[in-house]
């Protein structure tokens, strides 16, 4: 049996196999691939990224606080605070009316919890670690990690609920392996039994939807699976896009040639760069 050493394990998480699922390509390019100028990973910018990051960034740091505090400031003013990290190019708006936009959609989403706060009025868990993970497989030096949104406490049942945001239009689809990949680190990084799973769409429902999940055995196996292929794919150098440029990797491909423009660095250190669009692209309608 190989020795375990998180510092040679292979590191997994649902956006590193999410990524992996779509194309090995942008695996690579979004998990693997450093810069030779900077020594950093890359990362392409776009308005929807920077509302997400923006809305989450706001919901998330609520659980830190105790129920009582967590609403005592306007979320409409943090998120205010937040957003100058994303104003202009930093964020890939194109345009003062575009970022505008943008940004009251960020703050309809707030006004929605405050007005509905439904579990995050109530006791949360939060896990003590800075990146929650696990050994997946000690045999194959597999590590699962990643964050969770939310976790609501259940006091009589002595239980917890996942819950995470959703800022985007689309519902996530039900083959996702996002809520069993959380519940699985949930179950073996804090002390308390998970007995739901819900997506917020925060743009459009008042409260959490509750999500069917499968059995916990059942979500490792498909998970460690996939991440068996990512070792591989690393061991052999092997992440070519299937359709020779699809839309998760062509952008990455893009910045990579050099025909982006470095406007920042994240928060963990990438490389933040924007596209400029097309005159086609940026049209948003036509007369016929």
């Amino acid at each position: 049996m190989a020795k375990k050493d998180k510092f040679s394990a292979t590191w997994v998480s649902h956006s590193s196999i999410s990524d992996y699922l779509k194309c090995p390509r942008a695996y690579y390019l979004k998990n693997v691939y450093k810069d030779t100028r900077t020594g950093h990973k890359v990362k392409v910018m776009s308005p929807a990224l920077a509302l997400g990051g923006a809305v989450h960034e706001v919901l998330e740091s609520l659980s830190v606080l105790p129920k009582t505090d967590r609403f005592r400031d306007s979320l409409i003013e943090k998120f205010d605070v937040v957003w100058k990290k994303f104003e202009g190019e930093k964020g890939g708006f194109a345009s003062s009316e575009q970022e505008s936009n943008y940004k009251k959609r960020g703050q309809e989403m707030l006004r929605r919890v405050m007005q509905n706060p439904g579990p995050l009025s109530r006791l949360a868990v939060k896990i003590q670690m800075d990146l929650p993970y696990f050994w997946l497989s000690d045999e194959d030096n597999i590590i699962l990690c990643g964050l969770i949104d939310w976790l609501e406490y259940d006091a009589e049942s002595k239980s917890v609920h996942i819950i995470d945001f959703k800022t985007g239009k689309n519902e996530e689809s039900k083959e996702s392996l996002q809520l069993p990949i959380y519940r699985l680190l949930v179950e073996n990084c804090q002390e308390w039994p998970v007995v739901g799973a819900s997506y917020w769409y925060v743009a459009h429902h008042d409260e959490p939807i509750e999500q069917v999940l499968p059995p916990s055995e059942e979500s490792r196996e498909k998970v460690l699976k996939v991440a068996r292929d990512i070792k591989l794919a690393r061991q052999i150098k092997a992440f070519k896009c299937k359709s020779d440029g699809c839309f998760a990797c062509k952008d990455l491909e893009l910045i990579v040639s050099g025909q982006g423009r470095l406007v920042g660095v994240d928060d963990y250190g990438a490389d933040i760069y924007v596209l400029e669009k097309k005159e086609e692209e940026k049209k948003q309608s036509v007369i016929l």
